[in-house]
């Protein structure tokens, strides 16, 4: 079977390399992924953004970039397409309106539930099976779309989780993977970390290199580095965590921590003005969505502020939160990796 991947971010090929081995070794990759992988047609390091005016910046490389992934199109047996809905979504498109018949899988949905709904009817005509992550998705779209809960791909990727709450004395610091994340938040990361006395762990993307490290994060000999980001959370007392998938794997792993973020203003103004969440954490969302009530605390943009942090670590009711985190595993029921490689193979019938 040869099939055409578009994997753009860190976090969909971390879930394509679990679906990989599902898949086996019948499988040949093409298009967009982790050089690890396979033979990718574009280094991802040249399609990472950071917001609305860098995405625009980069308009022109990505729409090349679509027309080249069409083209290759022509010699697989199908499409799967992994998050990335500015990109994929698109892509999509065009792939329908040049091959009718082609068959689109999509892995990790837009969150067209949360912003722009509109494109929930347009996602039902444009794929050809929708594979939903998180299990209230499926009742936004029409009875008879093509769309199923799989389960959640981090449940097939953490394989260790807090067994109590019984002091560790380390405490995690997560300030993301983008460069524009990380600038902003390690200096306030760096005045939280003054402020507690623990042995402090820095989560560091294993890509990054000597001079990307000192480039992004500046000094940090008051942190131990670390990459392994699962079992670092689990041995945690408390983590401060950068928006993203992170929140949803210590909220998973039940580690008791905090979101924070802060984006460009002109992003967050136009963020804001699209998305109509309460939460922005994932944990948050599935949790209010089941329980009318949020997992964690969440501080953005000004809230982000290092009294708002240290208070936090201070005051969170850990208990509350262990207790909780531990319903998101009933919530989300099974990973994903399997039941993603049955609806491949199906449909390659």
């Amino acid at each position: 079977m040869k099939l055409l991947v578009s994997a753009l971010e860190h976090s969909a090929n971390v879930h394509l390399r679990y679906l990989l081995k599902e898949l086996g070794e019948d499988v040949q990759l093409c298009g967009i992924f982790d050089a690890s992988l396979g033979e990718s047609i574009v280094d991802l390091r040249s399609t990472a953004i950071m917001g609305f005016v860098d995405a625009l910046k980069k308009l022109r490389f990505f729409f090349a970039l679509k027309d080249q992934m069409v083209e290759l199109a022509n010699d697989v047996d199908k499409v799967l397409l992994i998050d990335s809905s500015g990109f994929n979504l698109p892509l999509a498109k065009s792939l329908r309106k040049r091959y009718p018949h082609k068959e689109i899988i999509y892995y990790i949905l837009p969150q067209a539930w949360a912003w722009k709904k509109k494109r929930i009817p347009v996602l039902e005509k444009t794929i050809t099976k929708l594979c939903s992550i998180l299990p209230f998705e499926p009742s936004y779209y029409s009875p008879h779309a093509p769309i199923q809960y799989v389960g959640h791909p981090l449940l097939d990727e953490i394989t260790v989780t807090k067994p109590n709450l019984d002091p560790t004395g380390v405490v995690t610091f997560m300030p993301g993977s983008r460069p524009g994340e990380i600038k902003k938040l390690m200096g306030i990361f760096k005045e939280v970390r003054a402020r507690i006395e623990c042995h402090a762990m820095l989560i560091i993307p294993p890509h990054f290199d000597e001079m990307k490290v000192k480039e992004l994060y500046g000094d940090i000999r008051n942190f131990t580095v670390t990459h392994d980001a699962h079992t670092t959370l689990a041995g945690s007392d408390f983590a401060f965590i950068c928006s993203g998938t992170a929140t949803l794997e210590a909220s998973l792993i039940k580690t008791p921590f905090v979101l924070v973020y802060i984006a460009k203003k002109v992003d967050y103004i136009i963020g804001r003005a699209l998305i109509k969440l309460e939460y922005a954490g994932l944990g948050n969302l599935l949790f209010v969505h089941k329980y009318g009530k949020p997992l964690h605390p969440e501080f953005i943009q000004e809230e982000v502020t290092v009294e708002n942090l240290y208070n936090s670590y201070l005051n969170m009711d850990r208990e509350k939160f262990f207790n909780d985190a531990s319903a998101l595993h009933v919530l989300l029921e099974h990973g994903s990796a399997r039941r993603v490689s049955d609806i491949i193979k199906e449909t390659n019938a």
